[in-house]
């Protein structure tokens, strides 16, 4: 067996930022070119984390539809040159990430299977995607994409390390750190799927809203709850696999969930 330590291994390798970035390349290039064929770059087929680090960038100055793939692309380009690691890429560590990858996300729709149907026996009704501006098919899988890519960007390589460090610097120690971050962003994730389409309110206000909305309606407290414990699996993916199969799980369960098994989940 070999050591996963080892700059040779598996387990090493899934967490180089080259590797990550290979095997997500390919679902950004599908997602990008999917945007722009079914809606020619408009904001009703794109994910709305998508939406969310876009008008970010356009109020950074940057407008261009390229530049958000682009940023991506060369944060990772810029962690592997900082690393100084190989330019290696060895096609069964993808496959394997891809294998990985199923598996959690067939561990994920089973727990979401098993709360929907005791949530069936009971009072509170199943989860719903709102998918009325993705009507069929072909414009579902490129949201579903998108889902995976820029909600793991976002969420967990971008707020994770972000609410780790803020953390530190309050002196909590490093473990709790740790699991806090995923946490707290495992808490955002959730509480952003109920946020309102568009307000001119601050973010604190948005999301004290859609805390509300979800503390009012208790038709939605499952749908909190699911949507809480599948950012905290993808959370704890992030850390302790990586990124890649963070959007490797994330999108393979919308698919698999929102196109093949079509189910209300």
């Amino acid at each position: 067996m070999s050591d996963p330590q080892s700059p040779s291994s598996y387990w090493h390798e899934t967490r180089r930022p080259l590797v990550n970035l290979a095997f997500v390349a390919p679902l950004l290039l599908l997602y990008e070119v999917g945007v722009w064929w079914a809606g020619g770059g408009s904001t009703s087929v794109r994910n709305g984390a998508d939406e969310w680090l876009r008008a970010g960038l356009a109020g950074l100055g940057g407008r261009l539809d390229c530049l958000l793939p682009a940023a991506m692309v060369g944060l990772f380009l810029a962690w592997h040159v900082g690393r100084r690691e190989s330019w290696r890429l060895r096609v069964e560590t993808l496959g394997g990430m891809t294998a990985e990858s199923l598996m959690y996300a067939c561990l994920l729709i089973l727990i979401g299977q098993a709360a929907d149907g005791w949530m069936r026996s009971g009072e509170a009704g199943p989860v719903a995607l709102s998918l009325s501006a993705v009507p069929w098919t072909g414009i579902r899988l490129v949201h579903f994409l998108g889902a995976g890519l820029y909600e793991e960007f976002l969420f967990r390589l971008c707020l994770v390390p972000a609410a780790y460090v803020a953390l530190r610097v309050l002196l909590v120690p490093r473990r709790w750190s740790l699991w806090g971050s995923v946490l707290v962003t495992s808490v955002v994730f959730s509480l952003a799927h109920y946020l309102p389409p568009t307000s001119d309110a601050t973010l604190l206000s948005v999301f004290s809203d859609a805390m509300s909305r979800v503390q009012s309606s208790r038709e939605l407290w499952f749908g909190f709850t699911f949507r809480l414990i599948a950012g905290g699996m993808f959370g704890i993916l992030f850390v302790w696999r990586g990124f890649g199969i963070a959007v490797g799980c994330h999108a393979a369960y919308d698919v698999v969930v929102g196109i093949v098994l079509v189910s209300d989940l």
